[in-house]
């Protein structure tokens, strides 16, 4: 057991329902496996499960646990700041892909 850490500037969502929720509605909270920090108050890039960049959002709290199933898990809660333009986009994916996603795409 021990911690990942998610520094940088990568937030990626595994599910596309809690993508929508915090484009949707401001605020939201994504759930990821392990044991990850997050640091609070830290503003993000997020990605989509495709690994697409849309928006800038701030890390608001960050509960890692191993829940009743005996699981590693991390719940972030997070505020939409704003998307990004279709520009923005592209070149943070880009970068993304070069940084962090480029060992792991087809």
């Amino acid at each position: 057991m021990g911690f990942q850490t998610e520094f940088n500037s990568v937030c990626k969502f595994k599910s596309e329902q809690e993508l929508y929720e915090l484009l949707e509605y401001g605020r939201g909270k994504m759930v990821k496996q392990g044991l990850r920090v997050f640091p609070t108050g830290q503003k993000v890039i997020a990605y989509t499960p495709d690994n697409v960049a849309v928006a800038i959002v701030k890390i608001m709290g960050c509960i890692a646990e191993i829940n009743f199933q005996g699981q590693e898990v991390t719940e972030v809660e997070m505020e939409l700041i704003r998307k990004l333009n279709e520009e923005e986009s592209r070149i943070q994916t880009n970068l993304a892909y070069e940084m962090f996603f480029g060992e792991h795409s087809p």
